[in-house]
């Protein structure tokens, strides 16, 4: 048998028979030596059929832990030793923790079937769906009153916003449209150049970057740049508390910082899918007389024949559908923001990927409205 330590206000404990007494501060301040003398005793090695703890004058859960450890390793035929004496608050703390490792262990035992996290999945989509449902319809209430009131249009946030996502991108858009001009007209020489068809290679550039490449890449590139822009910003001003501090002076958040991002990108966005035809075109021609020998006039004639006002119009007309998907989904993304740094960089990428699956989803939408409709 142990011999019992002096008694004081530290954690001890002694072995009386086959009761372990315990006594002191069970604190985390307290409990590592006690540990390290339980483990060097011999009561860690004999058999205990009950703890007393009625000596025990302060208890925390890492007090707890060690007691319900002591109590497995010295209790027999797989079930631990009972302690008792436990003063009311400390019984309730034990309960406590019993409680929650009976939650993690049937979390890790049992996980969850398939339908139930398809379910779960299911269930936040709606959420999300309802949630951006509710944004859309309280951005249209401003705009509306907005609109009714002229005099409320932001125009300086409108001109600054229009060159950050336009004037700023044009190097960019230019750039990738013009190589995409390249590589259309390259795929599309070695074929046609077999059939002796070098100078309908006007006809593939012109339509593939009017009518679809245009408008889509534009947009697909102003969503990862200015999308997520918009996201990070207002979901900044969400963190540092500047979204409430505008409702409090009484300034809608979203008459200050999303319909002048609406009307910018409405604006912009057209004027770089022409700015992005043209270079796709050009591309397209530059790579047609260095493979197919088609000249600059002939590849202009052909292209001037080949297309109609309506395959310009087409490619136009989706860019303010698409630059209204990008800036309502990067606003809504940034008032999602739950409050902290990590969550502003989890939905500013929320916002890019879903501006650019919303913006092909709706392309493809466009391709079959108007293949129905014969345009």
């Amino acid at each position: 048998m142990s011999r019992p330590r002096a008694e004081g206000p530290r954690a001890g404990f002694a072995l009386e028979g086959d009761v372990l007494r315990c006594r002191g501060d069970w604190t985390v301040r307290e409990i590592a030596p006690v540990e390290r003398e339980f483990e060097r005793s011999e009561a860690s090695r004999s058999r205990v059929s009950a703890i007393d703890a009625s000596g025990i004058s302060a208890l925390d859960t890492a007090g707890v832990v060690l007691l319900r450890r002591i109590a497995a390793k010295l209790g027999h035929d797989g079930r631990a030793s009972e302690v008792s004496g436990l003063r009311p608050e400390h019984r309730a703390l034990v309960s406590f923790v019993e409680s929650a490792e009976r939650e993690d262990g049937e979390s890790a035992e049992a996980p969850r079937s398939a339908l139930e996290r398809v379910g779960e999945a299911a269930w936040r989509a709606a959420i999300g769906s309802g949630r951006l449902l509710g944004f859309v319809g309280e951005v249209a209430v401003v705009a509306l009153r907005t609109l009714a009131s002229p005099s409320r249009i932001r125009w300086r946030p409108i001109l600054f916003n229009v060159r950050t996502a336009g004037f700023d991108a044009l190097p960019i858009t230019g750039l990738l449209c013009f190589l995409m001009g390249i590589v259309i007209a390259y795929q599309g020489a070695t074929q046609l150049e077999r059939y002796g068809a070098n100078i309908f290679v006007a006809d593939l550039v012109g339509l593939a970057m009017l009518r679809e490449l245009s408008p889509l890449l534009t947009a697909i590139i102003v969503a990862g740049r200015s999308g997520s822009a918009y996201a990070a910003q207002i979901g900044t001003m969400k963190v540092t508390e500047e979204i409430d501090a505008l409702r409090t002076v009484g300034i809608a958040p979203i008459e200050l910082l999303v319909l002048p991002k609406i009307l910018a990108l409405s604006i912009a966005l057209p004027l770089l899918t022409v700015y992005a035809d043209v270079l796709g075109v050009a591309g397209g021609m530059l790579m047609a007389h260095s493979e197919l020998d088609v000249g600059y006039a002939d590849f202009l004639d052909r292209l001037q024949r080949a297309l109609r006002l309506s395959d310009f119009l087409v490619g136009i007309g989706k860019a303010p559908i698409f630059a209204a998907i990008i800036a309502v989904i990067g606003c809504h993304q940034g008032f999602e923001v739950a409050g902290d740094a990590e969550s502003v960089g989890h939905r500013t990428t929320v916002s890019v990927v879903r501006a650019i699956f919303f913006v092909i989803v709706t392309d493809a939408l466009f391709s079959v409205a108007f293949n129905a409709l014969g345009i």
